[in-house]
């Protein structure tokens, strides 16, 4: 008889964990260390050299932290993960993994605003380039690429406007350049997509958000698909060339399918140092348990609200990919059956101080620089999380001077948009 693989639910509440063999504790216990008692000396020297698996220091991984990367690999179909205090760490480590002094990548320019802002600006202290391309046209991306670019960076679903990318077109072109494609799938989780089945090398996610889901922890993580030949080009020489520290080591030779795992905690996190907290990784798998649960109910009320927005006299445009007239709709149904998510934005008619005083008028939403939480909760992104952008970037990213960003919770959908009513009747 075949062996039965796990559904997804049950992958979401079981992978990567198991009694605690001591106690026999079922939750995986918090274990609040800085660090690990050695067997031996050959034992600590194995742990060093990478010629055994295990625990030295929390900065480098914790017990609590392996089951948070397991499950999260298991969840995204990929071969390893490492979990980092934050979703710009993950970024961070990510490249430091792949980039030298004076190399590129490419970015879709619909991101996230702090990621822009630390594409655009943090990495020049690197000297790390980013170049910029449409992510509603993949052959964008082609004319960015020369012999200096290392990989391509997309969101799956953008942020702040909710729409699709077309992942598979995007790695298309990620692999006739010899590239990775490296995926932010926040705002989808593995719930509603995953991106190495389309086509992606790596995924990035920030805990923070969706699959914490409680607006209570931080945290961010680097999935390794397994899925790229890092010694073919002889450009990622951190994976393919001997490594002084560790006796000559090769370690795409070594650790193959999760070389790069590996190589962004031994080369990175090891070195650069944002860890994630043990509480906050135990906060997080347990937030994990209902993903399956709380993506469903944030996609359906998401779209009541949409489709309510959409007729009201006050509201310019809607833009929601569930939404059946949206241009984003096909890429939504072909990436994302499940639903469109939880994250959109809408245009509200007199602009930038109609979309302040909106905010400031509701009720049961929680203005904040946030998303992905049990609540719902709104912001103006010219006015907040986009602000240090000018207003051409502001439009080109998705958030200009009279969008509104929602991120939809799991409260009743007649209380959420009762809430926007009242509102919308002061403005």
């Amino acid at each position: 008889m075949p062996t039965r693989s796990p559904g997804f639910s049950t992958l979401a509440v079981h992978a990567g964990a198991q009694p605690d063999p001591t106690t026999g504790a079922r939750a995986t216990p918090i274990y609040q260390t800085t660090s690990f008692v050695f067997n031996d000396a050959d034992h600590a020297a194995a742990l060093f050299g990478l010629q055994q698996f295990g625990n030295i220091y929390t900065r480098i991984m914790n017990p609590t932290q392996a089951v948070l990367e397991e499950r999260i690999a298991a969840l995204e179909g990929g071969t390893a993960a490492l979990a980092t205090a934050s979703g710009h760490a993950a970024q961070m480590l990510a490249f430091h993994t792949i980039m030298g002094a004076g190399d590129n990548f490419v970015a879709a320019r619909q991101l996230y605003g702090g990621s822009v802002n630390q594409f655009g600006h943090a990495f020049r202290n690197f000297d790390w380039q980013v170049r910029w391309a449409d992510s509603a046209d993949p052959e964008s991306f082609e004319s960015q690429i020369d012999d200096r670019t290392k990989a391509i960076f997309i969101e799956s679903l953008a942020n702040p406007g909710g729409t699709f990318v077309d992942i598979a077109g995007v790695a298309e072109v990620a692999r006739r350049h010899g590239l990775p494609l490296i995926v932010d799938n926040t705002l989808a989780s593995p719930y509603l997509l995953r991106p190495i089945e389309h086509g992606a090398d790596i995924v990035i996610h920030s805990l923070t958000k969706f699959l914490g889901g409680h607006g209570n922890s931080m945290g961010g993580i680097i999935v390794d698909g397994g899925t790229f030949d890092w010694s073919k080009s002889g450009k990622y020489p951190m994976l393919s060339e001997p490594r002084p520290e560790y006796a000559g080591m090769v370690l795409h030779q070594t650790f193959g399918n999760f070389a790069f795992a590996i190589a962004a905690r031994v080369l990175g996190l090891r070195d650069l140092g944002p860890a994630i907290s043990p509480f906050n990784a135990f906060l997080i798998l347990t937030g994990i348990e209902t993903l399956p649960l709380r993506m469903q109910r944030h996609s359906d009320n998401a779209l009541a609200v949409a489709k309510w927005l959409k007729e009201h006299e006050r509201i310019a445009w809607v833009r929601y990919a569930g939404l059946e007239d949206d241009p984003n709709h096909a890429l939504q149904q072909r990436y994302s059956p499940k639903g469109a998510g939880s994250v959109f934005t809408f245009g509200i008619k007199g602009g930038y101080e109609a979309g302040k005083a909106f905010v400031e008028g509701l009720k049961l939403f929680s203005h904040l620089a946030n998303i992905g939480d049990t609540r719902s909760l709104v912001i103006h992104p010219a006015s907040t999380t986009h602000r240090q952008l000018t207003e051409e970037q502001q439009v080109s990213a998705g958030a200009g001077p009279d969008v509104v960003r929602l991120s939809i919770g799991i409260e009743d959908a007649a209380d959420i948009i009762a809430d926007l009513e009242q509102s919308l009747a002061r403005v």
